[in-house]
């Protein structure tokens, strides 16, 4: 047997209307009566959904601060604005509510309460947070990122570049899966986010830090995403249908919690720090660009993922993954920002620092020449 180690899990809570649960949920993690900051997405509260998780609190005891001002690849002054509420408030308890980027953001605020000095401080885990922290329950109103199941954030600078945030602190004690959270994600953030879930998979099972039994669970994460994703977008009331996205999801999240992202995940985080655009659509464009060259000499690594996508031959998992994206309305082509853009540029960003670790994961070596073919290779999508 191959030896392995995996991390812990958050305790999962799933199913519709489970939401409902949160005021006791936070009771029997802080006590009666805490003081719970609630971080969430800022367009949750025009449609209610904020102001309904916060009154679940409130109806179970507990004092309720909300910061829901938090928007899509939060930057580090935001986040450091609510950990100075946080400490202000003699904040207890932290609940993150929203997509990837509010749970990220909330996230990184729970394990800066306790700790010394400034965000920047904890960049790339250049110094360790602190392992105690407030009591932190992770309520994800999109499937996607996985961040409710990860020990990492992702958090931009002012200027735009991410930054990873990594530390056992960074991991939820709860996650809560209700899907009749998900039902109003437009079709098109639900195919983007759903695309970010598997490619999550599609990574864990196949990196240089890959196991078994870890790729099990991403396998099954595939079987579902993409059993599933039509169904979710075009019938967003699809309970079964958002409920099997918000699983894999969190399988997925598990899955790269134990072997990192890779090649893909370098792309599109290269791609964000020099252009606006989507985590979800920016992977799509990592992995189509990738897919094929990763593949090259590691038949066995990607067999069972072709399997789990529903490919006959492991040789046809190139152009189903491109299917599908193309079939979700993703657009591949980045030609409206290619002013901005130019491989040699977009090269050099993978060649980051803060991106070094998904090169690294890389099953097959990454060379420099590498790095600016498939920065080609992403740029040049008609």
């Amino acid at each position: 047997m191959q030896p392995f180690t995996t991390n812990q899990v958050p305790r999962i809570v799933a199913g519709p209307g489970r939401s409902n649960e949160i005021g006791a949920i936070v009771t029997e993690l802080a006590g009666t009566g805490a003081c719970v900051l609630l971080v969430a997405d800022n367009g949750l509260t025009g449609i209610g959904l904020t102001p309904r998780i916060a009154g679940v609190l409130k109806d179970g005891g507990h004092r309720v601060v909300t910061h829901d001002a938090i928007v899509s690849d939060p930057k580090e002054p935001a986040v450091a604005e609510a950990v100075r509420i946080a400490r202000q408030e003699g904040v207890g308890a932290v609940v993150c509510l929203g997509g990837g980027s509010a749970l990220d953001a909330g996230k990184l605020v729970a394990a800066m309460i306790g700790a010394r000095g400034n965000l920047e401080d904890y960049r790339l885990a250049a110094a360790a947070l602190p392992v105690a922290r407030v009591p932190l329950v992770c309520v994800p109103t999109t499937a996607g990122t996985g961040s409710e199941a990860t020990a990492v954030s992702v958090i931009s600078d002012a200027g735009g570049t991410k930054y990873w945030y990594w530390a056992p602190a960074l991991k939820p004690d709860v996650a809560l899966l209700d899907a009749r959270l998900t039902t109003g994600l437009p079709p098109q953030l639900t195919a983007a986010c759903g695309v970010d879930a598997i490619v999550h998979a599609m990574e864990a099972a196949t990196s240089r830090a890959a196991f078994a039994e870890n790729s099990r669970i991403c396998h099954e994460a595939i079987r579902l995403a993409t059993s599933h994703i039509d169904r979710a977008v075009s019938e967003p009331n699809d309970l079964e249908a958002r409920g099997a996205m918000l699983l894999a999801a969190t399988w997925a999240g598990i899955g790269i919690d134990n072997a990192g992202t890779g090649m893909a995940h370098n792309i599109a985080h290269a791609l964000a720090s020099l252009v606006p655009i989507h985590h979800g659509r920016a992977v799509a464009i990592g992995m189509a660009a990738s897919l094929g060259w990763s593949m090259e000499g590691e038949e066995e690594a990607y067999t069972e993922v072709a399997r789990a996508f529903g490919c006959a031959h492991y040789g046809e998992l190139p152009m189903a993954f491109s299917g599908l994206v193309r079939r979700l309305g993703i657009r591949l082509s980045l030609a409206a920002d290619i002013n901005r853009l130019s491989p040699e540029r977009l090269a050099a960003r993978m060649a980051a620092p803060e991106n070094a670790p998904m090169r690294a994961a890389s099953r097959r070596l990454v060379t420099d020449e590498d790095l600016l073919l498939l920065a080609e290779r992403a740029l040049g999508f008609g």
